[in-house]
């Protein structure tokens, strides 16, 4: 890992935040809609949520049900490098759309390199482990190269890329270093639906302790959702 401050390292996981990255894909399909089709926006959209879901279901599954691999120390695929690694690349795509090729297969790259940057954030700051990053990575990079490969000969409408881009990035300024809970609601989540009083904690699954918490009444589980949400396996 490069050697690098922890605030800077900070500066870096806070690119792939949800509160961040989701309004920027919002925005990404407000633009493709307005400058290019709403097929395009529906596209970008569609490819997105099947990543989210993804992500989703193996945290609710390690949650519930202690699903993972122990080998790899896989807990679930960690939601920021996926989300930053997806959304980064077609931000900078949708910028130079009306540029060369080779301007805009650079800006992929750069897109890329930055979702990257923010998945090995996830492991330097003890989030998430290697494979978790690794995967969260794979799969927002395949969603990306997905939407870029279908639209690259999209023909460009009456848009230009000057307020697409400083639209973009004035949101990822404005938004940077916010925090939404979607560790808690996706634990909220899990303990809904496996019916379990408590969620699979990283170290004690790791360590063997305990395969399966034990069932509790539903006005039980509501009242022990708020100290759980806290866990090792970090943040989104």
């Amino acid at each position: 890992m490069p050697d690098l401050s922890y605030h800077l390292w900070y500066l870096i996981t806070g690119l792939g935040g949800p509160a961040l990255t989701l309004p920027l894909a919002i925005a990404i399909a407000l633009w493709l809609a307005l400058g290019y089709s709403w097929r395009m926006a529906a596209g970008w959209l569609l490819l997105l949520g099947m990543a989210i879901g993804v992500v989703t279901v193996t945290k609710l599954a390690f949650l519930g049900w202690g699903v993972g691999v122990r080998e790899l120390d896989f807990t679930g695929l960690s939601g920021h490098a996926m989300l930053s690694t997806a959304v980064y690349p077609v931000a900078l795509f949708l910028m130079l759309l009306p540029a060369r090729s080779k301007f805009r297969l650079v800006g992929v790259l750069f897109g890329l390199a930055a979702g990257i940057a923010v998945g090995m954030s996830r492991v330097v700051l003890s989030a998430h482990s290697p494979s978790e990053a690794i995967t969260g990575c794979i799969v927002g990079a395949v969603t990306a190269l997905l939407f870029v490969r279908w639209s690259w000969d999209a023909e460009p409408g009456r848009l230009s890329a000057v307020p697409v881009a400083v639209s973009l990035m004035m949101l990822t300024v404005g938004l940077h270093g916010v925090h939404v809970p979607t560790q808690r609601w996706v634990t909220h989540i899990a303990l809904k639906v496996s019916g379990h009083d408590r969620p699979f904690i990283r170290a004690r699954w790791k360590a063997g302790r305990y395969d399966s918490p034990s069932a509790a009444p539903l006005s039980q589980t509501q009242n022990t959702l708020a100290p759980p949400v806290i866990l090792n396996n970090g943040n989104v």
